[in-house]
């Protein structure tokens, strides 16, 4: 009864309407060997602190740790993880298009005046999963997320029509991985008169605030929880971004939480403009 082509309503909206649990949706968690998993988990928390290591750091790394791996074995990992802008991570769609980086020295002053988007390897008990999410530059607030075990561009855009249908930015910057190349996100982005960004190859740093989102919600939760099943991870994650958005002071913000700056800043401005509402984001 979901319909994932739906252009007006989310897949969450969806599943709210059936009363359906979302996570319900999901396929199992991807799988490989106990070795490889660890070596993943192991470079994946080494990433989140340092995360401009490329194949040969990480290789040294781990053996200085007492794992003895090839550089090859390392990028296959690490290619599979998709953490960082190594050799076959970020490779675009067949002859897409190339979009400039738009935000050299444009100052941010405002919410809704650029997003942006990434996905993560996220460790499980036994296997693994991916995470997108779209946040707002300004305010460091989660506009939406969602969970795969594939790195396909469905829940990149799954996550994008959550997003649009509570807002639209200026400027969306991505990297240039395949799933944000592909004339699908592309086309939905110009569709909605949105220009588009895109990170300079091997910038990992272009893109910031999303960096920094990853290792925050990794070492505050995924690490710490260590989830088992899929449906669990996305219940955890359900809260915890709730608790990011709502709760979590940033020093940057003056220890506010990014809903107190994105939703009081826009209601201050439609205060101003005398109209609108903000009910469906709050």
């Amino acid at each position: 009864m979901i319909d994932h082509a739906q252009p007006k309503l989310s897949i969450r909206r969806q599943c709210t309407l059936l009363e359906l649990n979302r996570s319900s949706l999901y396929y199992a968690q991807a799988q490989e060997t106990k070795e490889n998993l660890a070596l993943m988990r192991l470079s994946d928390e080494q990433y989140t602190r340092t995360p401009f290591s490329g194949s040969r750091r990480m290789s040294a790394w781990l053996e200085r740790a007492g794992y003895p791996v090839n550089r090859k074995r390392v990028q296959r990992l690490m290619g599979l993880e998709a953490i960082y802008p190594k050799p076959r991570r970020s490779v675009p769609g067949a002859a897409h298009k190339v979009y400039p980086y738009l935000l050299h020295g444009l100052e941010i002053v405002r919410p809704n005046q650029v997003w942006s988007t990434d996905r993560t390897y996220v460790p499980m008990r036994q296997g693994f999963m991916y995470l997108v999410a779209v946040i707002d530059w300004y305010s460091r607030y989660v506009l939406s997320w969602e969970l795969s075990n594939t790195l396909d561009v469905g829940f990149g855009l799954l996550a994008l029509e959550e997003a649009l249908a509570l807002a639209r930015p200026d400027i969306f910057n991505t990297d240039q991985g395949s799933q944000f190349t592909s004339r699908s996100f592309t086309g939905r982005l110009e569709a909605a008169g949105v220009s588009i960004s895109m990170d300079g190859r091997g910038r990992v740093f272009d893109n910031i605030f999303v960096e920094r989102l990853w290792r925050t919600v990794k070492y505050a939760d995924i690490y710490l929880k260590e989830y088992r099943t899929v449906p669990e991870l996305a219940v955890g994650l359900d809260h915890y971004f709730w608790f990011y958005n709502q709760e979590r002071p940033h020093q940057a913000l003056g220890y506010r939480a990014p809903a107190q700056v994105y939703l009081g800043e826009l209601a201050g401005q439609q205060c101003l403009e005398g109209g609108g509402t903000l009910a469906a984001i709050a």
